[in-house]
């Protein structure tokens, strides 16, 4: 519901919240347009119908939107996800709606569909920069995902987008709230969560001073870059 940023998303969805005079979902989008992503399904929940009235079919922005609505009880990051399956096609990328990520998306579906594994997580050296790192990376699988208890070992942080194939919806129990955390948990139980290296740093929203520094990137006329 985007509180840490006080009285900007009481009447908007943080997504919708403006950086230089354009809803961040707008960069979001422009970013994955120019990447080659122009397939969307968005998974909203508090205020979604706001995203619904601004952002329309997509064509404006050269994309082509669909709409989950999670309902009168949010469902959680995974819960979401698993209520918008029959919008999904075989494959797909699962991303956040207030993160910025410049990854080469695809390779990183390439990744997968050259694997048997059922997902590929970009993951992203962290050391603690930009955030808390969460992860356990090892011979080109994740091992490890705890955004709870930090270990010494925890080097990477979940990138924020995940390629995924579609088979893996059925560890997301229809109609519960889940965390991303406990999906991802039954993955690399069962080693089946591939890791991609990405060398870029990624660009969140989620509290005022880090809304300011998206701000400082997009007016140094980096985006995309």
């Amino acid at each position: 519901m985007g509180t840490r940023l006080g009285h900007l998303t009481e009447t908007l969805p943080k997504p919708m919240v403006l950086v230089e005079g354009r809803p961040f979902i707008e960069h979001e989008i422009e970013l994955l347009r120019v990447s080659g992503v122009k397939d969307l399904v968005l998974c909203v929940g508090y205020l979604g119908e706001e995203m619904e009235r601004h952002l329309g079919d997509g064509r404006r922005l050269g994309v082509r939107i669909a709409y989950s609505f999670d309902g009168p009880k949010l469902l959680g990051p995974a819960g979401a996800l698993g209520h918008a399956s029959r919008l999904l096609e075989e494959s797909f990328f699962v991303t956040y709606g207030d993160v910025y990520l410049r990854a080469d998306y695809g390779r990183i579906m390439q990744r997968l569909l050259n694997s048997e594994a059922l997902g590929v997580m970009a993951v992203y050296r962290n050391y603690d920069r930009y955030g808390r790192s969460d992860l356990v990376v090892r011979d080109g699988y994740v091992v490890r995902y705890d955004k709870k208890r930090h270990a010494r070992n925890m080097s990477w942080i979940n990138y924020g987008v995940s390629a995924l194939k579609k088979p893996v919806l059925r560890f997301i129990p229809r109609g519960l709230p889940r965390g991303e955390q406990e999906f991802y948990g039954e993955l690399i139980r069962r080693r089946e969560l591939l890791s991609f290296s990405v060398r870029k740093r990624f660009y969140e929203i989620g509290t005022p001073s880090a809304l300011d520094e998206f701000s400082r990137f997009i007016r140094a006329g980096t985006e995309g870059g």
